[in-house]
């Protein structure tokens, strides 16, 4: 008895509840949960939150995304900065062709499920030019012979497949989504390489690069969001659902309803008159141009 508790290890068995593996999982979100409400008292909330209609969410959203700036901020910046002032421009390059290269596999399988034939040739070409003329995709060749990359994901396949989006939110640590957008990253994790990589060590690493590398190619981007936007929470999400719109339907997106915009000439108002455009006489009354409507000397009204 004695020596078989001595042996190095030899309760630990017995020690490890089954439960504890979950435990660990329940904790991480709590602590997520946690940091997203102390960030939230960051958040600049509007008084009218939630009124419109593509962003219920909103409130919960400016939390979320007040979280993300502040970690953008804190930790992706500045690692993006160092890995730009420390990896040579070739290099890094070489790094993010070689990331788009495997990107491929998400972009055939999605045009292939979009019954796009031309996409899903022209992609499959360039998976196999650039993965051998071109080194693994460390040189893009195959845009050299006029295949250009078509960027997919499931969330423009299940919007041309008829989904609508749904309500915009604003995922953690990932940025600006909709319900059918953030449907749509569970396949495409299933169609991204990177994930049969093992041990998991590397799998993390090489995940990591790939971030920092994709952060490190839009260090301006944030700046100008925030220098040119009086609300960059509304600028982001509003640009994120027209291109997101525009993406699905092949850059040629229908117009949109705009009866239902107070801000739009066409609004009716629960009486059932059309709101007048700015600067437009009311009915009945002659309209008199004002002094910003008035050409100067010299011009010509067109």
């Amino acid at each position: 008895m004695n020596s078989f508790l001595s042996e190095p290890g030899a309760m630990r068995p017995a020690l490890v509840h089954p439960t504890q593996p979950a435990l660990r999982r329940l904790g991480f979100w709590s602590l997520l949960c946690a940091v997203l409400l102390a960030a939230g008292g960051c958040a600049t909330i509007p008084p009218d939150a939630g009124n419109n209609p593509v962003d219920p969410l909103e409130r919960l959203n400016r939390h979320v995304y007040a979280f993300n700036d502040g970690f953008d901020r804190a930790v992706a910046q500045p690692v993006a900065r160092g890995y730009t002032q420390v990896v040579p421009r070739p290099a890094r390059d070489c790094v993010a062709n070689f990331f788009a290269n495997i990107g491929e596999v998400t972009n055939i399988v999605n045009a292939a499920l979009q019954f796009n034939v031309t996409d899903a040739a022209s992609d499959t070409g360039r998976l196999l030019v650039n993965s051998t003329a071109g080194l693994l995709g460390c040189f893009d060749v195959a845009k050299g012979m006029g295949l250009e990359r078509n960027r997919q994901d499931f969330g423009i396949t299940l919007g041309k497949w008829g989904l609508p989006p749904g309500p915009y939110i604003v995922l953690p640590f990932y940025g600006p989504s909709s319900v059918r957008d953030a449907i749509g990253e569970v396949p495409d994790y299933y169609t991204d390489p990177v994930r049969l990589v093992n041990p998991k060590t590397d799998y993390y690493l090489i995940y990591g690069v790939r971030f920092i590398d994709r952060r490190s190619q839009f260090l301006d981007t944030g700046n100008l969001v925030n220098d040119a936007a009086l609300d960059p929470y509304g600028f982001v999400r509003d640009g994120y659902l027209q291109r997101r719109r525009s993406r699905v339907y092949d850059g040629n997106p229908p117009p949109t309803k705009t009866e239902d915009d107070p801000d739009s000439p066409d609004f009716k108002d629960p009486g059932g008159e059309a709101k007048s455009p700015a600067g437009a006489a009311p009915a009945g009354k002659p309209s008199v141009p004002g002094p910003k409507e008035s050409a100067p000397p010299g011009s010509q009204q067109h």
